[in-house]
Parts: structure tokens; sequence; C-alpha cells
């Protein structure tokens, strides 16, 4: 097996389990019992989408991928942050 093919079968392999990481958080944020569930969930999403975006600038070898990576993972921890507070104590803004 080259380097080549190996690498190839690794990112095939992270694809996959970072899409079934992907799913089961969807799961959890359908399914969760209460709101502090649901925002972990959508944290790990945003964390897993931050993942398969990497994953494919990987593959393609480009930097494009790695910008994007970097503006899902600002705009997820913001959004974390404004839904917690909201649940924490029912505004965003004092």
């Amino acid at each position: 097996m080259t380097p080549t093919e190996l690498v190839a079968w690794a990112l095939d392999f992270a694809f996959v389990t970072v899409g079934l990481a992907l799913l089961v958080s969807a799961v959890r944020l359908l399914r969760g019992p209460e709101a502090p569930d649901r925002v972990l969930a959508l944290d790990t999403m945003y964390i897993n989408v931050v993942a398969l975006v990497i994953l494919f600038g990987v593959r393609f070898g480009t930097g494009l991928f790695f910008e994007a990576a970097l503006l899902i993972a600002l705009l997820g921890f913001v959004s974390t942050v404004a839904l917690s507070r909201y649940l924490s104590r029912g505004d965003v803004i004092e």
C-alpha cells in the first residue's frame, strides 16, 4: 500500500466517522429532553461541520476550505454563547 492510498483510506474513514458523529448529534438535537441538551448538541454539530470542512480541504488540497472552517467555528462559538446566555438569563444583551 502506497502512502497516497493510505491517506485516501484514512480520509474516507474520517469522513464516515465524522458523518456518523454529525448524525448522532442531530438525533440529540431533535430528541434532547431539555434546551441545554439541544444547545450542546448544536455546538457539537458545529464542531463536526468544521471537521468535515477541514477534511474536504485536505481532500481537495485548497486553502479556501480552511478559511470557511474558521468562519463556521467563529459563528458556532458566538451562537453557542448567545444561546447559553439566553437560556441562563433570559436575554442576550444586558
